[in-house]
């Protein structure tokens, strides 16, 4: 098989190219490194440096002839992405068109695409499956949900099968130790919750401890990073077979609370870090969990490495490899 990951030196990116690497796949990584890392791009794939709002690069590199391509380029901070809504429709959206319309102009017949479970907003009742209402409470949210419809249209219209993968939450890193570069700028939980145990940052906020939850933390599933992986090699088989297109969750299905998470953080770093306990942010649900039995019954996956220790584990291995550049920052 012949893959081209847009955005593959990123976070996801790198791990997905490792699943097909160890296939012996042949794997081509096109990346502007706004925020992928080039470091972590294995030597065992081919490598083009691009922005996909370049129209002409896109299309260049396209015309290389691939059998599949995975769409990760996409920038990913929710808050962001209300102060900043042109620089994500211009990239989340204009980018992802420029992707699509690029595959049917050189006769990529297969699309993959990194999705999120922000295109649900608040749940109205959990677990959350496919069928959920689409109401996403941030312009983040907005561009993927955006992205789905299109594709949806032009798998009707044109001659363009797709696979769209709404993550839940993605943490941990490469079990082997494989990634050793750290994600640039994160703004998710567990990254935080590492700087606070590596002294980069005071404490940690935890917004709200009075929901009806196990310890009245918000509780949210999280998937590890190398089974969102192998969801996306599933997926290219799965379209390679002819199969059709497919929109599926991806989530482990069992909600972790924020006080886990810091519980086990403290148990596996044997640091204290301090967390200070303030009001719930608005609009933030209780809680949040997948319900990923179609990706189960239609691709044969399900998260297998997505435990709290594993997730821990694997982010403070890579964190304290990264002790000295983080220290100096």
């Amino acid at each position: 098989m012949k893959v081209l990951l847009f955005g593959g030196a990123g976070y996801i990116g790198t791990h997905v190219a490792l699943e097909f690497l160890e296939r012996k796949d042949t794997v081509g990584i096109f990346d502007n490194l706004s925020s992928g890392l080039r470091s972590n791009v294995s030597p065992d794939a081919l490598f083009y440096e691009g922005d996909i709002q370049d129209k002409k690069r896109v299309i260049q590199v396209l015309e290389e002839g691939w059998d599949v391509v995975i769409h990760l380029a996409a920038f990913k901070a929710a808050g962001e992405s209300m102060l900043r809504p042109v620089k994500y429709s211009e990239n989340n959206i204009t980018g992802s068109l420029n992707l699509i319309t690029g595959c049917i102009k050189t006769g990529v017949k297969h699309f993959i695409l990194s999705s999120s479970a922000a295109v649900y907003g608040e749940p109205s009742y959990l677990p959350v499956d496919e069928n959920h209402p689409k109401n996403p409470t941030n312009y983040y949210g907005y561009t993927k949900l955006c992205v789905e419809e299109n594709l949806k249209w032009y798998a009707q219209l044109k001659d363009l099968t797709y696979v769209s993968l709404r993550y839940f939450n993605a943490a941990g890193y490469d079990k082997e130790g494989r990634m050793r570069g750290l994600e640039n700028n994160p703004a998710n939980l567990i990254p935080v919750v590492m700087e606070v145990a590596m002294g980069i940052r005071p404490n940690l906020l935890v917004f709200g401890n009075d929901y009806d939850t196990i310890d009245g933390t918000g509780v949210r599933d999280y998937v590890h990073v190398t089974d969102l992986a192998k969801g996306h090699v599933l997926a290219a088989d799965y379209l390679l077979a002819n199969k059709g297109n497919l929109v599926v969750n991806l989530g482990s299905e069992e909600g972790l609370s924020v006080q886990q998470i810091l519980d086990t953080a403290r148990k596996i770093t044997g640091k204290e870090i301090d967390a200070q306990y303030v009001d719930r942010r608005p609009g933030d649900p209780a809680k949040l969990v997948a319900s990923s039995e179609i990706a189960y019954k239609t691709l044969g996956w399900k998260a297998q490495d997505s435990s709290v220790e594993t997730i821990i584990e694997t982010t403070w291995k890579v964190y304290q490899a990264n002790q000295k550049r983080m220290k100096a920052r």
